[in-house]
């Protein structure tokens, strides 16, 4: 059937008059028409749409329902990792975070940051990827690496548009969000569901986590589901405004919706004021919240300030105080994580606390369990720190059992039985079974065959937690006494995959010593300590007989580094687990050591590194540099010496050239060390 120019015309300008007051509604607050006529202009498109079924288009206002249920979630890789956020729960935590700030970008301590500043929401985070101003994929943020493909049901969300509004927006723009079911609708499904005799939800932020992981979309769609934005992520093929808050500001404009308290600030007593203002609303507000974020609004000031972990320096979430209830401790168990940390854990009697039932709290370590002296028996207050982590407060003594006696740090790992050991100055204890344990099994591997390690192509985080689960592999030497039969029986892997992995395998043996000192996982060993090390010694045998005190005398080695290595190579399980690799074939190239150019051209000097080089990474460039006897920092000062700049270098390059410091390419830096090594 033929439609003509007049009805798709009509059906368009339907299309863009339901957008508009969606806009209107949902970004900006602010309707232009009563609900009854916004209801008549989508009658008139569905009926239109459903008279004319070639008039239907994916970015649609009548599309948000209606997609078959689907069997499984595809899983989704963030293109940019989704970083959670460090936790603020005092004025004194607050004042820190503002006084690492300062350091880092060397700003004098009455300098006061802007901050762009809102809620912290209770609900659960996605990303939304916007492709030509449409919608095109919606994922959970999962680990942070890796979601979950909830692009059916996030088009559910009627505050979410399917495409943007107005101009200007990249023609790839991520934007990332928090979803979150609003007080009074959370209030009025459950209401339904005792009603109907169905399962209630505890809290409003299980009630969204849940929503958007329904197979079927029609399922989210019946629940009242609402989403405001609080970043960005990958943004291609267009510009972006410098300060967080303004991007927010386009967000809304191009018809996101925001958080309407959201707020510029500046210094601490900025944020104090804020944090106190939204604190004294919160019972009013038609969402939940369990704290605000602080955000340094300066985006150049962000890249400046970087990252560490799985967190932006650049932000902090000020938590407000956690429930709490009484319960009791009917044993305490130590955990090992996988880098070997040894956790006590509280295990209790089930209490309800803070939306969900506790049953297990954190005792950090060693120290704070004797600080608090928590013994089995105790009658205990428990907190949900921060409204996510179960945690014991402090011991009610006056019900304390009579013969109750305290909790000691075990001498041997609970799993491998290798000696537990804790460093000078350390709050945590660690097995010590390195390669050998299996707690810290699974992690190890997947570090081992990582791409700046051993690089063993197509050998996926799946493939090694399933041949971890059956006991097949038990540390890094068991991966070269793999076969291609036994992995092509495995699960997704047939015969080709098995063999081009075989292949991956065998040409992985022939590796650097840095690569293999990197791969080991030692603690604190990144691949610039790695090459120095190897740089260094010229021979693992050497590496491992090396001395704390021996250790210490190459480039980025300091006390702790050196005794995190002399501990590794000092286990003998460790060493037989080299050994076996060495004897399947592993191998590299040996030298004889290499002296550190103490007295050398870069002895003395300080370098910072900025920008993308030609040839080489960023590590690779510091590890030159400290070859050669050179050292490198984050942040270009009157200190600095040389800065090492390469293409897209900002900031740090016009501060250099304020400051008149010496810039030096890829070439010219490659020139000193050449001289110092002449």
């Amino acid at each position: 059937m033929t439609v003509s120019a007049a009805t798709r015309k009509k059906a368009e300008s339907l299309r863009d008059l339901i957008r508009h007051h969606n806009y209107r509604y949902h970004a900006l607050d602010d309707p232009e028409i009563p609900d009854a006529e916004y209801d008549r202009l989508m009658r008139e498109l569905q009926a239109l749409e459903a008279e004319h079924p070639t008039l239907i288009a994916p970015d649609s206002p009548t599309q948000r329902v209606g997609d078959a249920p689907m069997s499984a979630f595809a899983t989704v890789r963030h293109e940019l990792p989704m970083l959670s956020l460090g936790n603020a729960f005092s004025e004194e935590e607050l004042r820190d975070f503002h006084h690492r700030l300062l350091d880092r970008l060397e700003l004098e301590e009455d300098a006061e940051l802007r901050f762009a500043a809102e809620p912290k929401l209770d609900g659960a985070a996605v990303s939304l990827l916007y492709e030509d101003g449409l919608l095109v994929q919606g994922a959970t943020r999962g680990d942070g690496n890796n979601g979950e493909d909830i692009t059916h049901n996030v088009r559910t969300i009627e505050s979410i548009p399917l495409r943007l509004v107005g101009k200007g927006f990249p023609r790839r723009l991520e934007v990332r969000g928090e979803v979150f079911m609003p007080k009074a609708g959370f209030d009025a499904y459950n209401d339904n569901a005792r009603a109907a005799g169905e399962k209630t939800f505890v809290n409003p932020r299980n009630a969204a986590a849940g929503s958007l992981r329904q197979l079927d979309p029609r399922l989210t769609a019946a629940r009242p589901l609402d989403m405001y934005a609080y970043s960005v992520g990958v943004v291609e093929g267009g510009d972006l405004p410098t300060r967080h808050s303004e991007i927010i500001d386009c967000l809304q404009k191009w018809g996101i919706k925001t958080c309407p308290e959201r707020r510029v600030v500046s210094g601490v007593d900025g944020c104090l004021g804020f944090y106190a203002d939204i604190g004294a609303r919160r019972d009013d507000l038609s969402y939940e919240i369990d704290g605000v974020v602080y955000k340094v609004d300066s985006l150049e000031m962000q890249r400046e300030l970087g990252f560490v972990s799985r967190a932006p320096r650049w932000a902090i979430a000020h938590k407000f105080p956690a429930q709490e209830e009484l319960t009791e401790v009917e044993a305490v168990e130590f955990q090992v994580g996988r880098t070997g940390a040894v956790t006590p854990v509280a295990r209790l009697k089930p209490v309800f606390v803070g939306g969900v039932t506790v049953s297990n709290a954190t005792l950090h370590n060693i120290d704070e369990l004797h600080r608090k002296d928590v013994r089995v028996g105790d009658t205990v207050i428990v907190r949900r720190a921060g409204d996510v982590i179960p945690e014991v407060v402090s011991v009610i003594e006056s019900r304390r059992p009579k013969g109750s006696r305290r909790v000691q740090l075990p001498t041997e790992c609970p799993v491998c039985k290798s000696r537990v050991a804790r460093e000078e100055g350390e709050t945590v204890a660690r097995c010590t079974g390195g390669l050998f344990c299996a707690a810290q099994r699974a992690e190890a591997l997947k570090h081992f065959v990582s791409r700046r390690a051993l690089d063993i192509e197509g050998f996926g985080a799946k493939l090694i937690e399933q041949l971890v689960a059956s006991d097949r592999l038990k540390n890094p030497a068991d991966i070269f006494q793999l076969s291609k039969d036994e992995l092509s029986e495995l699960a997704r892997m047939g015969e080709k995959s098995a063999e081009n992995l075989m292949r991956s395998i065998d040409i992985s043996k022939s590796t650097t010593l840095t690569r293999f000192l990197y791969a080991l996982g030692i603690r604190e060993v990144g691949e610039a300590t790695a090459a120095g090390l190897a740089s260094h010694y010229g021979r693992l045998k050497n590496v491992v007989s090396a001395s704390e005190e021996e250790l210490q005398k190459v480039a980025d080695v300091g006390p702790i580094v050196a005794a995190r290595i002399r501990a590794f190579f000092g286990e003998e399980h460790n060493l037989e687990v080299i050994t076996r690799l060495q004897e399947y074939g592993v191998e590299w190239p040996e030298a004889d050591p290499v002296e550190l150019a103490e007295n050398g051209v870069l002895a003395g000097k300080t370098f910072v590194i900025t920008g993308t080089l030609p040839s080489m990474t960023r590590d690779e460039a510091k590890a030159l540099i400290q070859s050669a006897g050179g050292k490198v920092t984050g942040s270009v000062s009157s200190k600095t010496d040389y800065l090492v700049a390469g293409e897209k270098a900002g900031s740090k390059l016009s501060k250099a050239e304020k400051l008149e410091v010496a810039v030096l390419d890829e070439g010219g830096l490659q020139g000193l060390v050449s001289e110092s090594s002449s």
